[in-house]
């Protein structure tokens, strides 16, 4: 069995914040019981609810840009703003979106369900996470109302020390985001090495798990590196003490190598849980254990251990030494190993699998695929000579996104159509789900597979006007963006949907032997009615009891002619 209830006398006493057994929905009501939660299933939801709205305006963002550049010259906006909704649109999605996405909101609701614990290690810790990024996304959007910034989500120096605008809210927002990333992977950390359930080895964690562990030692160690050079760059704007001023003896190109020795790591805090979802979804729907489940593991550890070793190979044009791009370079292919292994691993382990071709199946193979291409364009990048030519270009825009779009956001709502049913208790429309995902993977090719030809013929990114022979190519990738909305936005209905509409949702939808589906849909505030002991891995199938892997409709339907 996957999971044997002990009784312990006392174990799941009533306390303050509700009876323990009852649904963690219901367990307390009133606003009042959600903004001063330490239920890690609620931190989650409002995490949820948060990185959804940033997601949103985002788009919204996203959207502009690309009606803007769907002709040449002038078409709705002028350059000024154009600037500064790409610079919105980037912050947005990197800070408030990607980088909280999954492990605020999906870590926090199952990693300690998926350990056999209560709660995380410091809920108070965990819930003034939260309040830190509300605090931190206050405060960057006040960039908005006060003249906005236009530097790129990068905020380079020289110009971001030297223009007027409203480049300290922003980067003080970040700075501040920052704090709740590094609690959020101290808390994970902690909790995965001191509240194991009994029988819960290392070897027998799900690979979520161990995603989100390696998560949250980037978060740590690479966060604060991000926090310091933000605030450098504030010492620069407010005292000029020349540490980035050419000017006053100071080097522009040190800022970039601060930046991106935590915003290369920062790829992997935002690719990373992506990767650890697919892993469940791609065991789940094959029926059967995941192949190499440790090489999965480990290299989930190597690439929060490389990332921090790859960052110059964003400097390639802006003057290192010759000796130390090689090095760069080098390095830069090494990363694709870890990838790699992931990828065979998960083709492998649908190789004569009975795959069930669910809503989150086709997410998980989007992945796949979009990740693989984004991996791939990677390599001209990684290479000296191409990435000369491609540098700066929207070839660099459409790898970018086929990373970030096409695996985080990709994975996200496929773990968001997966657990669905565990979060709320309610099951999607599968059919509506799907027809959302034709619609996404449809507009997101569209919208970017003429970038890499833009980019391949030398049209630069971030740029307002752009000549004439490109113009066939931005129409294109305009209507793609509109068609990706549309899907989103279906989708987003389809959740919201099953809340009022959707079937109740038994134990295990899905049939999975994942350890988290042993729980009620949705689950108790204490997670498990008794203290639970793992004797079998969240993958081993074939040791799971027919009980175990039963989805459970036989019960609902029985329950809903009764009633």
């Amino acid at each position: 069995m996957a999971a044997i209830d002990i009784p312990i006398p006392g174990a799941h006493s009533a306390d303050a914040h509700g009876d323990p057994d009852a649904n963690y929905l219901k367990a307390s009501r009133g606003m009042g019981s959600w903004l001063t939660t330490l239920d890690h299933k609620r931190i989650g939801l409002m995490y949820l609810i948060n990185v959804t709205l940033a997601f949103f305006a985002g788009g919204i963002f996203a959207l502009l840009i690309r009606l803007e550049l769907f002709s040449r010259g002038r078409t709705i906006m002028d350059a000024e703003t154009y600037n500064r909704f790409f610079t919105l649109h980037g912050a947005i999605m990197v800070f408030l979106f990607i980088i909280p996405s999954v492990p605020a909101a999906l870590g926090n609701f199952f990693l300690p369900i998926m350990i056999g614990a209560k709660d995380v290690a410091f809920p108070k810790l965990n819930l003034f996470s939260y309040y830190i990024y509300l605090l931190g996304a206050a405060v960057a959007l006040t960039s908005i109302i006060m003249g906005s910034v236009d530097t790129g989500w990068t905020f380079y120096t020289p110009y971001s020390v030297q223009t007027q605008n409203s480049v300290i809210s922003m980067t003080l927002g970040a700075f501040i985001l920052g704090f709740s990333s590094i609690l959020t992977g101290l808390n994970f950390l902690v909790t995965v090495h001191t509240m194991r359930a009994p029988g819960c080895t290392w070897s027998r964690m799900p690979l979520f798990v161990w995603g989100m562990y390696a998560t949250a030692l980037i978060q740590v160690l690479a966060t604060p590196v991000l926090a310091i050079t933000l605030l450098l760059l504030c010492a620069e704007r407010f005292f000029g003490i020349g540490i980035f001023d050419p000017k006053l003896g100071g080097d522009p190109v040190l800022f970039q190598h601060f930046f991106w020795f935590y915003s290369h790591p920062a790829v992997y805090i935002m690719i990373v849980p992506g990767m650890a979802i697919t892993s469940e979804l791609i065991a789940t729907f094959s029926r059967r254990a995941i192949f190499g489940q440790f090489a999965i593991a480990m290299s989930s550890i190597s690439l929060a251990v490389l990332g921090f070793l790859v960052w110059g190979h964003h400097l390639f044009a802006a003057g290192m030494s010759e000796y130390a791009t090689m090095a760069f370079s080098a390095l830069t292919f090494l990363v694709a190993i870890p990838s790699g292994v992931k990828v065979f691993n998960w083709t492998a382990t649908m190789y004569k699998g009975s795959i069930v071709w669910a809503s989150p199946m086709l997410y998980a193979m989007a992945f796949i695929f979009l990740f693989t291409i984004g991996g791939l364009t990677g390599l001209f990048l990684g290479t000296l000579n191409v990435d000369i030519h491609l540098t700066d270009t929207y070839f660099v825009v459409a790898h970018f996104h086929y990373v970030m779009m096409g695996g985080t956001v990709i994975a996200f709502v496929g773990g968001l159509l997966y657990w669905w049913p565990k979060m709320t208790g309610k099951m999607h429309d599968e059919v509506k789900a799907k027809i959302g995902f034709v619609f996404v993977f449809i507009g997101f090719n569209t919208v970017f597979i003429p970038q890499f030809i833009m980019g391949s013929r030398g049209m630069p990114r971030r740029y307002y006007d752009y000549l004439p022979q490109f113009e066939i190519f931005h129409r294109i990738s305009t209507v793609g963006s509109w068609i990706l909305g549309a899907g989103l936005l279906l989708t987003g209905y389809t959740l919201l949907e099953a809340l009022w509409r959707g079937k109740r949702a038994p134990r295990n939808p899905w049939g999975s032997a994942g350890y988290e589906w042993m729980t009620d849909s949705p689950p108790s505030l204490a997670n498990f009615h008794e203290t639970p002991v793992f004797t079998r891995g969240p993958y081993d199938y074939h040791l799971a009891t027919p009980e175990e892997l039963a989805t459970g409709w036989d019960e609902v339907e029985q329950d809903g002619k009764k009633g």
